[in-house]
């Protein structure tokens, strides 16, 4: 049952409440980016802060994603906390310097005389043909880099703790966020509070397989979840919350519990999180037999259609399906009959 505390808001509406509490509670906290007081507030998440804060805390950029992230980067340095949101994140390959040279490494190389407390926001995701260039899932490249923190919460609480956390933390964070996720609710509290990061959540108890889902796919992973049970197979799901730091601890004891691990992203497969994920709960399963597995975008280029999307991307069915024959090989191949859009996709609407 909730607390008088708390009650129920849309992903969009806790991540705006966490930048406002922020933003009352420290005056170095600021949001810049490409329209960040446009009417629309990215999708709502910026909504009302250039009203109660004005435009010299909420600034609107040109389109040089290179330049304002030196800024933001210079503006940490210097004792503030920038939060720069970021549309899409296939767009912040053009602020790779910054964030990879410069944000990530600042604080070893001036002997931690210098910190870059700053949140880049991220949105990813299909809807309505984003295609190519516009849907990426980028996020295995900045968990490559030493010094930068990578988080993609996946629901409206976490969404919210994870983005206080961010702020308050003294190093860059990627901010993760899907666009499909952006319609649904969950109960958080009305007083600010923190989510910790590098702490993964069993969303759903289960005994045959160890399903993770990373950021959206959390979502596909917990109705596989409702499918494998329809057929007498019980899977368990977690949610990374954190890609790094990554809590490896919680996904190996669960995979070693059930003895299979099917790891889905959103993203490519090739080097990702879900190589990253496999290979580390497999180095701590050394000697114990492990069955893994992965899913992720196809591999190719994203297409526009909606048709060959469905192809593209994993789902619930195409989830279930490889996590039946991972669980029973023998028995021949199993696909649900089942529509693989969800309800609150198809409610997505654009531009952002």
């Amino acid at each position: 049952m909730s607390s008088p505390t708390e009650r129920s808001l849309s992903y969009v509406e806790a991540l705006q409440e966490a930048v406002a509490q922020e933003m009352e509670r420290d005056e170095s906290v600021f949001v810049i980016g490409l329209n960040v007081d446009d009417h629309k507030a990215i999708q709502g998440t910026t909504q009302g802060l250039i009203d109660t804060f004005g435009p010299q805390r909420v600034m609107d950029t040109p389109l040089s994603e290179d330049a304002i992230t030196g800024i933001c980067i210079g503006a940490a340095m210097a004792g503030m906390r920038p939060v720069h949101v970021h549309i899409r994140m296939d767009f912040l390959m053009l602020c790779m310097n910054q964030l990879v040279n410069m944000a990530a490494k600042a604080h070893y190389m001036y002997a931690g005389q210098v910190s870059v407390p700053m949140v880049s926001r991220s949105i990813i995701g299909k809807s309505w043909g984003q295609g190519a260039q516009h849907s990426q899932g980028l996020h295995s490249m900045f968990m490559h880099v030493p010094g930068l923190k990578v988080v993609a919460p996946t629901n409206a609480y976490d969404a919210k703790g994870c983005m206080t956390a961010a702020i308050r933390d003294n190093n860059p964070v990627i901010f993760v966020e899907h666009r499909l996720l952006y319609s649904t609710d969950a109960p958080v509290p009305v007083e600010p509070y923190t989510v910790e990061f590098g702490k993964a959540r069993i969303s759903g108890q289960g005994t045959d397989i160890t399903l993770v889902g990373v950021s959206y796919m959390l979502v596909e992973c917990l109705a596989a979840r409702d499918l494998l049970a329809e057929v007498g197979i019980s899977a368990e799901v977690i949610d990374p919350v954190s890609l790094m730091p990554l809590d490896v601890d919680t996904i190996a004891a669960s995979a070693e519990k059930t003895g299979r691990l099917l790891v889905v992203d959103n993203a490519w497969t090739a080097a990702g999180a879900s190589a990253e994920i496999v290979a580390a709960v497999c180095e701590r399963q050394a000697g114990t037999p492990l069955i893994v597995s992965r899913m992720g975008y196809a591999p190719t280029t994203c297409p526009t259609t909606p048709a060959l999307e469905k192809g593209f991307y994993p789902n619930a069915a195409t989830i279930a399906s490889r996590a039946h024959a991972m669980v029973r090989p023998n028995d021949p191949a199993w696909v649900p009959d089942v529509e693989p859009t969800l309800p609150h996709e198809a409610a997505f609407r654009g531009p952002f």
